[in-house]
């Protein structure tokens, strides 16, 4: 497969060890064990009911593979393709105890991860032509980050940082306790490894020009209408990464972008975004 590098295969099988541990417990699907034959064989495919951006194709062929490494499971549609309403997606062969035991999480996943795909496509189709780039949170389903994140890049978004450990985000907080900006800052310089980027979350444009003077690499411009977002990147003038962020919707989305701003993170796309609707339908059976 080709397009965005999906996260390394052991994190995605720790995801679906654990959801397959979920449903399955300890007696596995009794419902097929009670009324499917041991030897049945059957095809089966997952396809799209609307229309989206597919995200999670490694995830679903990982589950069933998981479930019964004698399944044959193909792909015909890769992560971060469009697909219609009717296009098939993966196509699966084998017992059809296994496939059926494998079935829900793979849709699950499928879905979860085609939703935020869709969700963060249709805003970078919205502030397509501008400067800006649509970026994800830590506001993400706990377990499943790497996945969803990945799923924003199927999307032809941004990662923003995946945890404390890789990034330094200075915030609100931060700033009460260390006494202002320019000393948050300042202590960050100090502590920091020389290759981690140091941000500063400003809710006005005084705490900008002190997160400027103190050299932060990038600005969060929390909450900031658009004209304020425009007069925050030009006081910037490419001396930092400017990010807006704050209730940013589609609706708001292209007047933020037109402010000229480098990112616009936005939690709803990995915590709220709507399932696609993929489903699974046997083909022939024996």
């Amino acid at each position: 497969m080709t397009g965005p590098v999906p996260p390394p295969l052991p994190l995605i099988d720790e995801a679906v060890r654990r959801a397959l541990a979920e449903d399955l417990g300890d007696s596995g699907d009794i419902t097929s064990a009670s009324v499917v034959p041991a030897g049945a064989q059957s095809s089966a495919v997952i396809a799209a009911r609307t229309a989206g951006v597919i995200a999670g194709v490694h995830v679903a062929m990982r589950t069933f593979n998981l479930v019964d490494d004698t399944l044959a499971v193909t792909h015909r549609v890769m992560d971060g393709v469009r697909v219609e309403p009717g296009d098939v997606v993966l196509e699966i062969s084998g017992s059809a105890r296994s496939i059926l035991a494998a079935e829900r999480v793979a849709l699950n996943f499928v879905g979860h991860l085609s939703g935020i795909a869709t969700a963060t496509a249709e805003l970078a189709l919205i502030i397509k032509g501008t400067n800006a780039k649509v970026c994800c949170t830590r506001k993400t389903t706990p377990g499943l980050r790497a996945l969803e994140k990945y799923a924003v890049r199927c999307g032809g978004g941004v990662n923003h940082r995946f945890g404390l450990y890789d990034a330094i985000l200075i915030k609100d907080n931060h700033i009460a306790i260390a006494g202002g900006v320019g000393p948050a800052v300042n202590a960050a310089k100090a502590n920091a490894g020389h290759m981690v980027k140091i941000e500063v979350e400003v809710d006005t444009l005084a705490q900008l020009d002190e997160a400027l003077a103190a050299g932060a690499h990038i600005v969060l411009l929390d909450n900031m209408d658009p004209a304020q977002l425009k007069e925050a990147v030009a006081r910037t003038a490419g001396r930092a990464v400017t990010e807006a962020s704050g209730s940013i919707t589609a609706a708001k989305a292209r007047a933020v972008a037109e402010a000229g701003v480098d990112l616009i993170s936005v939690g709803w796309i990995t915590h709220s975004a709507p399932c696609l609707d993929v489903g699974l339908d046997f083909t022939s059976g024996s």
